[in-house]
């Protein structure tokens, strides 16, 4: 079924009020976007690629505001609490509902506070290194941290997030003891790793990949199962030797609990118009992203999915963030 049809299903589920006033009101005024994460990480600049096109399918503006920390729990906590009118939503890596409900000791959220409503684009993390580092391969990684144990260390964005996730996971499995430098996003974090503060990073691929491609970084591996397209000579973590591992990232439109379902199918065909268009597409493919969308029955099993998958690791490498 169509989702415009299936928006209809839903309104007159819902009763005569209800569909009135999500076919021939929302959206009257202007839409908050909040981001949870800082200006230049992967969620931001996709929905800053994606916002024009959506604010002319919806003929509104969609507008963006950044609400990072805590690995996006604060903008998910304003998300949760924002009325459910259709005028928030929440842009933030599946991490965010996926994987932060297992990590934090304590949340002021759930998941199911938040619908999930399209999946914007897949990312990778990648794993770099300073030229000065002296380290090309994810083989010299492993030996420099076998060497002499805890005295090298790695920059991600936070504690939490993707980068060091899929870095504990990898360090779980080579059975190494790396030093954790969480910053508050990826691109704060790249600075420092580029000015030599810290040897290495595993960081959001479309944040570092350009840093690669230029040189000034050695890419080592990506985290997911397909090359960056920004820096192609760079093997994901499975060719470079690491079998079995595949840690692909989301990033992801959420809506607050009970927003009305014609309202989440609505975006959700608005967001999917918009990354159709070969402008878009070209765009978020320019910054390393590669377009997903999917209806949001879609989207809430592969969330759950994930979850599943993740809260395992989590248990396994025994992470848990105060």
């Amino acid at each position: 079924m169509k989702p415009r049809l299936l928006a209809l299903a839903a309104c007159l589920a819902a009763g005569p009020a209800s569909c009135a006033f999500a076919q021939d009101n929302w959206p009257s005024r202007p839409i908050r976007v909040v981001v949870a994460f800082p200006a230049g990480s992967p969620g931001d600049t996709a929905t800053r690629i994606v916002a024009d096109a959506v604010g002319q399918t919806l003929k509104q503006a969609l507008i963006v505001e950044n609400r990072p920390g805590a690995g996006g729990n604060i903008g998910a906590e304003a998300v949760a609490r924002s009325p459910a009118d259709g005028y928030t939503f929440l842009e933030a890596p599946d991490t965010v509902v996926t994987i932060n409900p297992a990590i934090y000791r304590s949340l002021t959220f759930a998941p199911s506070d938040l619908t999930p409503v399209v999946a914007l684009a897949n990312f990778n993390q990648m794993l770099v290194c300073t030229p000065a580092s002296g380290l090309r391969t994810l083989d010299q990684l492993d030996a420099a941290a076998k060497k002499a144990p805890g005295s090298l260390s790695y920059a991600s964005g936070g504690q939490g997030v993707p980068g060091h996730l899929a870095m504990e996971l990898y360090l779980a499995e080579a059975g190494l003891n790396v030093l954790h430098v969480p910053y508050k996003g990826p691109s704060p974090a790249a600075q420092d790793v580029l000015a030599g503060q810290v040897p290495c990073g595993y960081l959001a691929s479309p944040v570092v990949a350009p840093y690669v491609a230029a040189g000034k970084l050695y890419g080592l591996a990506v985290s997911g199962s397909t090359r960056s397209t920004l820096a192609p000579d760079v093997p994901t973590m499975s060719q470079a030797g690491v079998a079995g591992y595949d840690a692909t990232f989301r990033e992801m439109l959420f809506a607050p609990k009970g927003t009305p379902e014609a309202i989440v199918l609505r975006m959700n065909e608005a967001v999917a118009q918009a990354l159709s268009r070969p402008d878009v597409k070209h765009k978020l493919q320019a910054n390393d992203l590669d377009p997903l969308p999917q209806a949001p029955g879609d989207t809430a099993r592969q969330l759950h999915e994930d979850a599943a998958k993740w809260s395992a690791v989590v248990r396994k490498i025994n992470l848990r963030v105060d």
